[in-house]
């Protein structure tokens, strides 16, 4: 198979979000939320803005992801509730979720890719709470994106994507292992250099970039293995399909740092069952429904 070593993950990136930018009012939301001035109420009102937006992120809130016991009946209620920074990361998931359309049926179903994305948000905002991690949303945003550098390939090279999956299946090898012996980068590097195009912060974007190669994140390391292992649960349980061949290998050295006991992954399979309906549902659910 020839390689096609002049593309970039950074120049493919740097096309496809000059065309596929996130949202105006996510850019006021984040400076809003940054001017030290900003109430509650100001931010509130940017996101109530998108009434879609706002059905989703109150359905979230009132959903077994957050356990609240009473009903979180405003955007007002949810910032308060939630805070500011978990409601700008479910902003910021939403908002992504929204931008990729039209992308060919015969590379992926978008709904069963959003799917597994999910599952891994799921996954990792789940063990980030087993381990006592602060704002658990990061890792539930970062487990939605992860693959989104896969969405940017199959938008910008989708005839050679199609060559890799049609090769990949027939040797039965990884996607993953495709992408980098045809380009010499893959998915990961391709989605971190996106979200940084987008100017979103490092605490997402190099998580994303290293979720297949912990070793190299430098800032965000525990980060980035907890978006692995979730990666790879989410994928041995089936749940959606990112494209991927085969279920990705557990790098025994995320296992060994994690330090989890064998035990853990029943409970955390049960948490998965318990709560991935409804989120599915409030994340795709109609507007009607809120």
């Amino acid at each position: 198979m020839p390689s096609d070593k002049r593309l970039t993950a950074e120049t493919l990136a740097r096309d496809v979000s000059t065309i596929h930018s996130l949202p105006l009012f996510y850019s006021r939301l984040s400076e809003a939320i940054n001017h030290p001035r900003s109430s509650i109420a100001d931010i509130a009102k940017i996101i109530s803005e998108d009434q879609g937006l706002t059905a989703r992120i109150l359905k979230l809130a009132n959903s077994p992801l957050f356990g609240c016991y009473s009903k979180i009946g405003s955007i007002t209620q949810a910032v308060t509730i939630i805070g500011v920074q978990q409601v700008r990361e479910l902003a910021l998931a939403v908002s992504v979720m929204d931008v990729f359309k039209g992308i060919p049926e015969d590379l992926v179903n978008m709904e069963q890719f959003w799917r597994h994305s999910i599952a891994t948000g799921l996954t990792a905002r789940l063990l980030a709470t087993s381990r006592r991690e602060a704002n658990l949303e990061r890792f539930f945003v970062g487990g939605i994106l992860h693959d989104v550098g896969r969405l940017v390939m199959f938008i910008k090279v989708p005839a050679l994507c199609r060559e890799i999956i049609e090769e990949c299946r027939s040797n039965g090898t990884l996607l993953l292992q495709g992408e980098r012996e045809r380009l010499s980068f893959d998915h990961a590097d391709v989605g971190g250099s996106l979200l940084r195009c987008w100017k979103i912060p490092p605490r997402i974007a190099e998580p994303v970039a290293c979720h297949h190669r912990c070793r190299l994140a430098e800032q965000y390391p525990r980060e980035a293995s907890i978006l692995h292992f979730a990666d790879v649960i989410a994928h041995a349980l089936e749940i959606g399909g990112s494209g991927e061949i085969c279920v990705p290998r557990l790098d025994p050295r995320v296992w060994d740092g994690l330090n989890l006991s064998p035990y853990f992954l029943s409970s955390l399979v049960t948490q998965i069952d318990s709560i991935f309906a409804e989120t599915i549902q409030a994340l795709f659910g109609s507007c009607d429904d809120a």
